[in-house]
């Protein structure tokens, strides 16, 4: 590729974000990564560049962004600190990206995100990408993946116990069932990378086999 792009990644300390991060530096198709971060990755490569997340000095073009940014309510404290994370941050970035030249939004979701659903989770992760949709990139890429499989670094009972009893019954779901199957989270981010670079203008929204099959493009 005769100018590979510029790609900025947000949430690159976590499980998605890792891999997400990984497969942009592998990727022919970028020439520089920028990373936004609160403190360093311990990753060295001459193609990426760590910044502060600051969006009020951040001054740089950008041709794609993913954000990985995500928390669970549990974790964050309060309803009020995981919309911080999980719909402010991620618009703020949006808003940012159109200011300086994006053209796509790749997003990290949940399967099930709805902005009319009851669970508060899901509602918050429905709205986000309702308002993502909305605005002028030429594409958004949304992976809603279910149970995402690799080393969080992080011990999560509650959600390694789901994981367990989500693979036992991996093989039964079938159908309109086989959204709710375990992911690599791995194979979530190599995805999101590989539809960026093949993007035609548009909406679109990934779940467990067109990730799988995305993955593999």
């Amino acid at each position: 590729m005769n100018n590979p792009k510029t790609a900025v990644v947000a949430g690159a300390s976590g499980l998605v974000g890792s891999h997400l991060l990984q497969a942009l530096l592998q990727s022919p198709g970028y020439g520089q990564v920028v990373a936004l971060v609160r403190k360093p990755l311990g990753v060295t490569h001459s193609k990426l560049r760590e910044v502060p997340m600051d969006f009020d000095t951040l001054n740089l073009p950008v041709d794609d962004v993913f954000c990985a940014l995500g928390t669970t309510i549990r974790k964050a404290g309060s309803k009020e600190a995981f919309l911080k994370v999980d719909k402010e941050l991620p618009l703020a970035l949006a808003k940012w990206a159109l200011a300086h030249g994006a053209g796509q939004f790749a997003l990290v979701s949940s399967v099930g995100s709805d902005v009319a659903s009851g669970n508060f989770y899901l509602q918050v992760k429905g709205t986000l990408e309702a308002e993502l949709n909305a605005m002028l990139f030429r594409s958004v890429h949304v992976a809603r993946p279910c149970f995402l499989l690799g080393d969080r670094g992080e011990v999560r009972i509650g959600e390694k116990l789901a994981i367990g009893a989500a693979t036992l019954l991996q093989p039964f779901l079938m159908g309109g069932l086989r959204i709710y199957r375990s992911i690599p989270a791995e194979t979530v981010a190599r995805a999101l990378v590989n539809a960026a670079i093949g993007s035609k203008p548009g909406r679109f929204v990934y779940h467990y086999d067109e990730l799988q099959l995305m993955s593999n493009s």
